[in-house]
This record gives C-alpha cells, sequence and structure tokens, in this order.
C-alpha cells in the first residue's frame, strides 16, 4: 500500500494512470462498439476516455521546461550518438508539449482563434519524431550490447554449444541468422531495461502513425497498443532498475 501510494504520489505516476486507463478504454470501446445491447456502456466508456485525455493534458503543464532542462543535461554526455539522439528527443518533447499545452488551453476556452487539427498534427509529427529517435537510441544500445556479447568467452562457448544441440537449425535457417538471433535474444534477456524500453517505442509508434495516416491500423490496435506502452511505463516507473538510462 505505501508503494501504491508513493506511486500515485508523482505526477509521473498519476499521468501513466491516466494514460493506461485512457487506452484502456478505447480498446474496450473498440471491441463493444458491435454490440448494440453495449450502446450505455460504450457511451460511458467514451466518457471515461475524454476524461483522461483531459486529465493529462492538465498534468503535462510545465513539461515544456523540464524537456528544455532534460535537453541542457543530455548535452553533456560524452557518448555523441547518445548525445545528439537524446538532446534532440527532448527539444521535439518541448515542441510536443507546447502543441499540447496549446490544445488543452483551446479545449478550456482560454483560447480560441487557432486551427485545433493543424496544431493536434504537429504534435503527432513532434511525437512520431521523438519515438523514431528513441528506436534509434534503443537500436544503437542494442548494438553494443551485442558486441560486448559476441566478444565475452562465455557467450561464444554457450552459442556453440547452442547451435550443436540444434543441428536442426542449419538444414531450414541459415546458421548465421541463427547466431545472430540468438546474439540478441540473449543480449536482450540479460538487459530487461533495453527490452522493455524498445517494446515500448515501438508500441508508442502506431500511435501517431495512425494519427498522421502514415500507417493506419484501427483503433483497436491504437488502444492495444496504448496500454501495453502505459504497462509497461508504470512498471518500469515503479521499479528504477528497469527503466533504460541514460
Amino acid at each position: 500500500m505505501d508503494a501504491f501510494a508513493k506511486f500515485t504520489s508523482q505526477s509521473q505516476g498519476r499521468d501513466r494512470i491516466f494514460r493506461a486507463t485512457q487506452y484502456a478504454c478505447a480498446l474496450s470501446i473498440y471491441l463493444l462498439q458491435k454490440h448494440s445491447d453495449r450502446k450505455d456502456l460504450v457511451a460511458k466508456l467514451k466518457s471515461l476516455e475524454a476524461a483522461m485525455s483531459a486529465g493529462r493534458k492538465l498534468f503535462r503543464l510545465g513539461n515544456t521546461i523540464n524537456s528544455i532542462e532534460a535537453a541542457k543535461r543530455t548535452m553533456q554526455l560524452s557518448d555523441r550518438v547518445l548525445c545528439l539522439c537524446l538532446t534532440a528527443v527532448n527539444i521535439n518533447r518541448a515542441l510536443y508539449f507546447v502543441c499540447d499545452n496549446v490544445l488543452w488551453a483551446r479545449s478550456v476556452g482560454l483560447i480560441r482563434d487557432i486551427n485545433k487539427e493543424r496544431w493536434s498534427l504537429n504534435a503527432s509529427r513532434c511525437y512520431l519524431l521523438s519515438l523514431v529517435l528513441y528506436l534509434t537510441r534503443d537500436v544503437y544500445v542494442v548494438v553494443q550490447l551485442m558486441v560486448q556479447r559476441a566478444r565475452d568467452k562465455h557467450f561464444r562457448q554457450k552459442m556453440d554449444q547452442h547451435l550443436r544441440e540444434n543441428p536442426e537449425v542449419a538444414d531450414v535457417v541459415i546458421p548465421q541468422l541463427d547466431a545472430f538471433l540468438f546474439l540478441l535474444l540473449d543480449s536482450l534477456k540479460s538487459h530487461p531495461d533495453v527490452a522493455l524500453d524498445t517494446l515500448k517505442n515501438i508500441c508508442d509508434l502506431f500511435i501517431p502513425l495512425d494519427r498522421l495516416g502514415i500507417y493506419q491500423s484501427n483503433a483497436g490496435v491504437v488502444g492495444f497498443c496504448g496500454l501495453i506502452s502505459s504497462l509497461i511505463g508504470i512498471v518500469t516507473l515503479a521499479q528504477p532498475k528497469l527503466r533504460i538510462s541514460p
């Protein structure tokens, strides 16, 4: 109970709970909308989804400053690839939050003379670019882990044993491909923080892709992917050792 109270006392914790609820509602609406006897439930879920979305926008007020400060910190990273990717991510996040704050102000009537659709599309573009940069960082980190793993004598012995114990693989799959996949999976298994972050960003990628019409799926896929990424976000926030750094 203490851990839950501590989690919900954080603005990030509340935001991630709201986000998980929002996408759970979106997925449930997609699954129930074809059932005519569930119209009342669908209407309630739509209302709850809208409330969660509005609440999250309120929590994100001020995040632009946080992203700018984060960009200043990542500019000091010694690894130039991480420095470039993460600094660009934080700048894009700052722009995203600006768009998000403007949309919130529009929704509560503080600003009226703006093109809501254009600002929403700009927010999605910033979000998409941030995710692409995050995934670039993930790929870079995974490649580094694989190189380190491949140089480890114990791992090479383990991989040779795997290939000897699975001779049928050589008849079906290219041996080099099997060795690559074995190295990849073993590297991710030994670093769950990297694996979770990569999975989270891949799931999140479907949201702006659908919004921008680049790769249109459906509300069910978006809701499912958003829910999975939200649950991963809750786990990594509750368990800092599972959060990728930097």
